[in-house]
């Protein structure tokens, strides 16, 4: 689980960057959003430029920090499927705001994909 240094302010906008802080935890929430269910292979294959140890590492803080479901089935070979938690969802919002700064402030020559996400509570 994610904690802050108590030397910090205790803002609620540092324990947030504490927890969902970095370049990658938006983006796999965003992609298990989009998706529902993945299983960590195909979780990658959304996320190419990603290294499989980052990956690991992002998914096992996410899951600490109880916005996401990690299921594993004790079958050969090993299957391990990820969805987000009910408070993995309550970032959903949060989610739609970035996207939709991101589509009005970007540069004119960067090509954005719509998204539109799953809010399924």
């Amino acid at each position: 689980m994610t904690t802050w240094p108590r030397t910090e302010c205790s803002c609620p906008i540092n324990y947030t960057l504490a927890v969902v802080g970095g370049k990658w935890k938006w983006l796999i929430l965003y992609r298990l959003s989009e998706n529902g269910v993945l299983r960590y292979g195909e979780l990658k294959n959304t996320l190419p430029s990603i290294t499989h140890k980052m990956l690991s590492q992002q998914l096992k803080e996410l899951e600490a920090d109880h916005l996401l479901h990690r299921e594993e089935y004790h079958q050969i070979p090993p299957k391990v499927e990820y969805s987000l938690t009910a408070k993995g969802k309550t970032l959903l919002p949060i989610l739609e705001c970035m996207a939709e700064w991101g589509e009005n402030n970007k540069p004119p020559e960067v090509e954005v994909i719509d998204i539109e996400l799953r809010n399924e509570q």
